[in-house]
């Protein structure tokens, strides 16, 4: 009943949008006419149907519509019978005039709430983003509204190439290979441990599996969690490593360690270890080669590339405590991506 009850809602409010909005655009004075639709519409609907209908709930009904006006079309071919139709399966009334709506293809998976604040984003791109991935990740609105604010759109593309970026808000963030399961940098602010107090790795790793759901959801899409403090013993010398994961898209094993301290090549080697054992000893016929995961407070790139082969499968992703400032990443996307364009035009001549 509640997928029926958003259907209608999702439904409802794009219609009364886009009638507002052609009403608007033949009056005369298009600011005042608005404001004088606005308000005895309001004034209409509160009295025949209660509340829901203020000022403020139709003006964000009109932007619905302004925003995804270009779904008016599928909206169209969703409407597809009257009342007569009610008995057929997937199919619900809206209570705008007389017709019925088919969910299988209505162009809005989500819920009302979902898409107000979908509305908020202001780029098509990353609001289409973000719209997929709480469709295929079944988000509520907390999830998508933590992922927003935690800026993954940015992340993710500031992890990739620019050609990636294209694919990225066209097809959602399923990954294919050892790169696409990295972001930069991971937030675990849920942890709630505070960036300026004295912590050890532990702390760290146990805060984390406390809130293991928010953590895999970080992560990103087809994590399982397998295990914590995964041993390992070399001529009588225990070694132990954080977290062992596995992603179900990759096929294959996802080590990771915290690191609070200072990053060392000694870190680099010890994980280059644990993957050498998983790859040799633990993976079956079909599974890919391990992906070794190094979480700390600060990346060394120059250190990670000169201490590991250019083919290693082991990476250094700084992790923060706290939610990034999102119009700095949004800054540095864009200087990314014109830089990028300047080199292929350069490259081009």
């Amino acid at each position: 009943m509640g997928v029926l009850v958003n259907t209608v809602t999702v439904y409802t409010n794009f219609l009364l949008g886009k009638y507002m909005v052609e009403e608007e655009q033949q009056g005369s004075d298009r600011a005042k006419y608005g404001a004088k639709i606005l308000d005895s519409l309001s004034s209409y609907l509160t009295e025949e149907y209660g509340r829901g209908f203020s000022r403020s709930n139709l003006a964000g009904m009109r932007k619905f519509y302004l925003v995804y006006r270009d779904r008016d079309e599928a909206i169209v071919q969703s409407q597809i019978g009257q009342l007569s139709e009610m008995q057929k399966t997937g199919i619900v009334q809206s209570p705008i005039g007389q017709l019925s709506v088919d969910r299988q293809r209505f162009p809005f998976q989500l819920s009302w709430t979902h898409y107000q604040v979908l509305m908020t984003i202001d780029n098509p791109e990353e609001r289409d983003f973000y719209e997929r991935e709480a469709i295929r990740g079944a988000w509520n609105v907390q999830t998508l509204k933590r992922q927003y604010h935690s800026s993954l759109y940015e992340r993710l593309a500031l992890s990739r190439d620019k050609n990636d970026i294209m694919v990225l808000t066209a097809q959602g963030a399923t990954p294919y290979r050892p790169e696409d399961i990295l972001k930069s940098p991971y937030v675990l602010e849920f942890a709630g441990l505070d960036d300026k107090s004295s912590y050890h790795e532990s702390d760290l790793e146990y805060a984390v599996l406390n809130k293991l759901q928010d953590f895999l959801l970080e992560m990103g899409k087809g994590f399982l969690f397998e295990k914590r403090q995964r041993r390992f013993t070399f001529n009588d010398k225990n070694f132990y490593c954080d977290l062992v994961l596995y992603n179900r898209f990759l096929r294959c094993y996802v080590l990771i360690d915290f690191k609070v301290d200072e990053l060392t090549h000694q870190d680099l080697g010890q994980m280059q270890m644990y993957v050498n054992y998983y790859d040799r000893y633990e993976i079956i016929d079909g599974e890919n080669p391990t992906i070794g995961v190094l979480m700390c407070k600060q990346s060394d790139e120059a250190l990670v590339e000169l201490t590991l082969p250019k083919d290693s499968n082991i990476y250094a992703r700084e992790y923060k405590l706290y939610l990034p400032d999102k119009k700095l990443l949004q800054a540095k996307l864009k200087k990314w991506l014109e830089e990028s364009e300047t080199t292929i035009s350069y490259q081009e001549r």
